[in-house]
C-alpha cells in the first residue's frame, strides 16, 4: 500500500501547486527554486504522459529567454486589449457577459464551502486559473489529511467537493483554455503548459474519490 501523504497523493498536491504557479508571471524564481525538476519529479510519480509534458515543460522554459516568456506571458493572459488566452473560468463558462458575475459567484461559493480565501496579495478575480489551481490544491491536502484512517463523514465531504469542483467545474471549461493557449502562444513553454494543465485537471476529474483511492495509486 502507497504512503497516502508522500506517495501519488503527495504528489498531486505537489504538481497542483506547481502548475498554479507556472501561471504567476515568469521569472528567474523558477530556475533558482528548481520548479520545473519538481515538477518532473512529482508528474513522475503519477503519470507516465504527465511525466514526459513536465519534462518537456522544463526544457522549453531553459531554452527560452526570460523576456520573450513575458511578452508571450502578457499577450496571453494579459493583453494590452483582450487577452489571447483569457485566464479566467467565467468567460469560457459563458458567452453571454451578463451571466459571466454569477458563473464568478459560483466559484465563490466552491471556495466558501472549502474554507478557502483568495488572498489580498493576489490582485486576481477569484476564477483566475492559478488561484483555481490553488483551490484544487486544497482539495487534495484536505483528502489526504482524512486518508486513511480518518473521520468517515469529513472523508466523504472533502471527497465529494473535490469531485464537484474537478468533474463539474474546472474539467467543463479547461479544454477549450488551454486550447487558446496552444492556439495563442508564441513560445513552446506556454503551449506545454497548456497541455500539462489540461492532463492534470482531467485526471483529477477521472479520480473517482467517492471510490476511495485505488490500491495503485491511480484513478479508476
Amino acid at each position: 500500500m502507497i504512503d497516502y501523504v508522500t506517495g501519488v497523493t503527495g504528489a498531486r498536491e505537489d504538481l497542483c501547486r506547481y502548475l498554479a504557479a507556472c501561471y504567476c508571471e515568469p521569472s528567474t524564481v523558477f530556475s533558482e527554486e528548481l520548479l520545473f525538476d519538481s515538477m518532473a519529479a512529482a508528474a513522475s510519480a503519477i503519470d507516465s504522459g504527465l511525466a514526459d509534458s513536465a519534462r518537456k515543460l522544463g526544457a522549453a522554459f531553459v531554452a527560452q529567454d526570460l523576456e520573450t516568456l513575458l511578452v508571450d506571458y502578457t499577450a496571453l493572459f494579459i493583453g494590452p486589449s483582450q487577452p489571447r488566452a483569457m485566464p479566467y473560468a467565467s468567460f469560457w463558462l459563458t458567452d453571454d457577459q451578463s451571466m459571466r458575475h454569477e458563473a464568478t459567484m459560483g466559484v465563490l461559493d466552491f471556495y466558501e464551502q472549502g474554507g478557502f480565501e483568495v488572498s489580498e496579495e493576489l490582485h486576481e478575480l477569484p476564477d483566475h486559473v492559478a488561484v483555481e489551481l490553488e483551490f484544487l490544491y486544497a482539495l487534495i491536502f484536505a483528502q489526504n489529511q482524512v486518508q486513511p484512517e480518518g473521520d468517515a463523514e469529513d472523508a466523504a465531504a472533502a471527497s465529494a467537493l473535490h469531485r464537484r469542483f474537478a468533474s463539474e467545474h474546472m474539467s467543463t471549461w479547461i479544454g477549450p483554455f488551454a486550447a487558446a493557449v496552444g492556439s495563442g502562444a508564441e513560445t513552446a513553454f506556454y503551449r506545454e503548459l497548456a497541455a500539462l494543465t489540461e492532463r492534470f485537471v482531467r485526471l483529477e476529474a477521472a479520480w473517482a474519490p467517492t471510490a476511495g483511492v485505488p490500491e495503485n495509486g491511480r484513478p479508476n
